[in-house]
């Protein structure tokens, strides 16, 4: 993650929190006092998002952090975590932002994990989409290799990834990936977007490097997996759940694409608590 992005998007989750400042811990708090805190996990999962954790603390200042374990690693419940140290005015007006952050990417590393567990029998990778929250991205990406996922695009500039719309546009398949190919730089990988066999028949003819099967049956992603015999990389996306996921991954697909892993996973129950 780059560090002055996150510090940049940090700020501004700071300054929306206390525009004008934490009134109620300034006006019961002295300005030098100081406290130690207690970082607990209260459920089981997988830890995400130490880094951006500390970054707010470090632009607020004078506060130190000890973790006990890092991101990817399990958490159970009732476990110690980490340890805060330093001024009690900057850790009570960070702690819901830097806890917000840390429970939101380590309930998407559990959901991404509880996935990648799952289809570990195969070769196929989990992959995220684009589907995230807008200025969260970043952090919601990172947590998805924190939970032993892949990363999809992280932008638009990232890939050329021809989909439905696309191809409606340029009047084909053929038309679109041509035209690709000849205005896009040619160290960029095309991928094409399918919704049936004769899709992925005409993504061949044109020697698309990704085939993406969006919305199949099982039985026509074996087919188009056999017609595709290693002559492109396929990816299957679009409506794929934790209950069809293992059957689409036998498919013999190389990754599979879910949103779900971020939008619908839960936050991860994390609590700090002051101790003497």
């Amino acid at each position: 993650m780059n560090l002055n992005e996150i510090d940049d998007l940090l700020r501004s989750a700071i300054k929306e929190d206390m525009p004008y400042g934490d009134i109620t811990t300034e006006s019961i708090i002295g300005e030098n006092h100081a406290s130690s805190a207690k970082l607990i996990s209260k459920s089981a999962g997988i830890l995400s998002g130490t880094m951006p954790f500390e970054r707010v603390f470090k632009i607020l200042g004078d506060v130190e952090i000890e973790f006990f374990k890092k991101d990817g690693d399990e958490l159970k419940p009732g476990e110690l975590t980490g340890i805060l140290k330093g001024n009690t005015r900057n850790i009570l007006s960070g702690e819901r932002i830097a806890l917000n952050i840390l429970q939101r990417m380590s309930g998407i590393a559990t959901e991404t994990n509880k996935v990648v567990r799952m289809v570990s029998h195969t070769k196929c990778k989990i992959l995220d989409t684009r589907k995230t929250t807008p200025n969260f991205r970043i952090f919601e990406k990172a947590a998805v290799l924190s939970g032993g996922g892949t990363n999809h695009r992280h932008c638009l500039s990232d890939g050329i990834l021809i989909k439905d719309n696309h191809i409606l546009a340029a009047g084909g398949i053929s038309k679109a990936v041509e035209m690709a190919r000849k205005n896009a730089s040619f160290v960029h990988k095309i991928e094409v977007e399918t919704e049936n066999i004769q899709m992925v028949e005409e993504a061949l003819s044109v020697k698309a490097d990704i085939i993406m099967l969006d919305n199949m049956s099982i039985e026509i992603m074996k087919e188009a997996v056999r017609i595709i015999d290693g002559k492109a990389l396929v990816e299957a996306s679009g409506n794929i759940t934790t209950e069809n996921v293992v059957q689409i991954a036998e498919t013999g697909v190389d990754y599979v694409s879910m949103g779900s892993i971020i939008y619908n996973s839960d936050v991860l129950d994390v609590s700090l608590k002051f101790f003497q």
